[in-house]
């Protein structure tokens, strides 16, 4: 079995626990959803839901990190079930981030990392 530390080493880009709450919406659909953010990375963000979104949905999130509001479009690179729940964890991978966002969020992972 592969432990979290052998999962986390196979990361392109570190991430960093940020739990704040999130919205997406479908891309597609009208309506708004509530989630909440893990994890974060300059590329991609792990968040938990109550509902299956597919991989390879497209997705508009929003979330405040720190004072600063993203919008970024992700698609779903995967999701599963929490056991013992009726929720989901997915992750998804930014397909379209403003440089001057991204730029803000390398900072902000590696100032938590303690890099900076």
């Amino acid at each position: 079995m592969e432990s979290i530390l052998d999962k986390e080493n196979k990361r392109r880009f570190p991430r960093v626990e940020l739990h704040i709450p999130l919205r997406y919406q479908i891309r597609g659909r009208p309506d708004f959803n509530n989630a909440i953010c893990e994890d974060i990375s300059v590329n991609g963000v792990g968040f938990t839901n109550d509902r299956f979104i597919p991989p390879l949905s497209k997705l508009t999130l929003e979330l405040n990190v720190l004072s600063r509001s993203l919008s970024p479009i992700v698609t779903v690179a995967w999701s599963s079930p929490l056991p013992h729940s009726n929720k989901y964890h997915l992750g998804v991978e930014f397909l379209e981030l403003n440089p001057v966002e991204k730029r803000y969020l390398g900072d902000y992972v590696d100032m938590q990392r303690g890099k900076i």
